[in-house]
């Protein structure tokens, strides 16, 4: 007896967006393309299309309690990141009556903000050419938490906190130094500013790189 196959949700994927459209219609055919134009991913049927590889991992599950005039409301919040690892990196914070909805918001939240990271060999102590590690020194903020991240020789690893090691791992990063202040015990805030300083990689980038 045959099983019967589930419907993909992209086949019943209605763009709304005209980047959205563009992708459905095949032409857009790489993430990348979207990234040279400077578009904003508003649709994550777009991401799930360009990018079906792409894996989530959750960092952190927290519920958060609030007292209102009906009594006590809970809320839990996911913080997820998503990656191909090589080169692509998306964090989202969901929130959510349920751990399992939090969780669903959190990864379509990290799709849309889908960013991509320049890599390379920066460090002095290396020079192999390949890229495992950033091409330079870089710098993120979110809230309190400023993160650095600096190239490292290849073989090192991530000598990062374990928040930072998550986004860097799904990113495609391989070996990497880090400094980071302020309360990084906050998990969103490192892992936010993480991800803000793997964005600046691009900063320098030019229409050849994106190919």
């Amino acid at each position: 007896m045959s099983r019967r196959r589930e419907p993909s949700p992209l086949e019943n994927w209605v763009p709304k967006t005209q980047l959205g459209r563009r992708v459905f219609e095949g032409q857009i055919s790489s993430i990348h393309e979207v990234f040279s134009e400077g578009q904003r991913i508003k649709e994550v049927e777009i991401v799930d299309l360009l990018v079906p590889d792409l894996k989530d991992e959750v960092i952190h599950i927290s519920l958060v309690q609030k007292q209102t005039d009906s009594g006590e409301s809970s809320r839990f919040t996911a913080l997820v990141a998503v990656g191909n690892g090589s080169g692509l990196i998306g964090v989202g914070l969901g929130k959510a009556q349920r751990v399992r909805n939090a969780i669903e918001k959190g990864i379509r939240l990290a799709k849309l903000n889908l960013h991509p990271v320049r890599m390379g060999c920066g460090s002095w102590e290396c020079d192999c050419g390949e890229g495992h590690t950033l091409p330079f020194k870089v710098r993120g903020k979110a809230g309190s938490v400023v993160v650095t991240l600096l190239p490292a020789p290849r073989g090192l690893g991530l000598v990062v906190g374990d928040t930072a090691k998550v986004v860097l791992r799904l990113a495609g990063v391989k070996d990497c130094w880090s400094k980071s202040i302020g309360q990084t015990a906050t998990r969103t805030s490192f892992a936010f500013a993480t991800f803000e300083a793997l964005k600046q990689t691009t900063s320098v980038m030019t229409p050849q790189d994106w190919a």
